[in-house]
């Protein structure tokens, strides 16, 4: 239900073109939380997203961690809104679903 998928260079840019939703403190490690709408033109009247959690250091060079598309809304701003919502107990626990 994961996929990981390697982080790119820190002199490369931000592992993520998504929109930073948060920044968590989790086993030792802060990692930063974006919200990654989705491309797909088979859907037309909704955009779905997934939450991307990349390890704010290079440690190891794991990369980012994602989650399968979770938010579907009828409206870009609602996906933003619904991602706004969780709370940082939701966030870390969506986080260790996607850690090997």
């Amino acid at each position: 239900m994961s996929d990981s998928t390697p982080q790119t260079d820190a002199s490369q840019g931000p592992p993520s073109d998504g929109h930073h939703l948060a920044t968590l403190s989790h086993e030792g490690r802060f990692w930063d939380v974006y919200v990654e709408f989705d491309d797909d033109p088979r859907r037309t009247d909704s955009f779905g997203a997934c939450l991307c959690f990349s390890p704010a250091d290079s440690e190891d060079g794991q990369g980012a961690l994602r989650t399968t598309t979770i938010l579907i809304e009828p409206s870009y701003e609602e996906v933003l809104y619904r991602a706004r919502a969780f709370e940082e107990h939701q966030l870390l626990s969506l986080l260790r679903s996607c850690s090997p």
